[in-house]
């Protein structure tokens, strides 16, 4: 049985850091890419970052500079490093793990999501 679980959300002041882990099973890990979306209320979900099982990383232009994703294939594992955030990182967001570099799709495997707020 496949499941993605994310942890490590929760609310943060603006320029805070957040780090965020997702934990696979039930797959291969290490032959899946893997990536983080987020959806804000009233908004569609939107890619955040992905890294593929060659390790090749993809950033959103808003995260760009600010957030870095990796992956540890031993502990089967995607992290999301999230530094100065801001009111518009505020979202939930999902860990995703699919075959397919077709990142505008939302295919594949996700998890059940993870609130971050950001907010003074």
């Amino acid at each position: 049985q496949v499941q993605l679980v994310e942890s490590g959300g929760g609310l943060v002041q603006p320029g805070g850091s957040l780090r965020l882990s997702c934990a696979a099973t039930g797959f291969i890990f290490s032959a899946k890419h893997m990536s983080w979306y987020r959806q804000a209320p009233g908004k569609e979900r939107e890619l955040v970052a992905a890294i593929t099982t060659g390790r090749s990383t993809n950033y959103a232009d808003s995260v760009k500079g600010r957030f870095t994703i990796s992956r540890d294939n031993y502990k089967r594992t995607v992290y999301l490093q999230m530094n100065s955030l801001q009111p518009e990182d505020t979202a939930v967001y999902y860990c995703n793990a699919r075959a397919t570099t077709a990142w505008t799709t939302l295919l594949g495997y996700w998890g059940q999501g993870t609130q971050v707020t950001v907010s003074s």
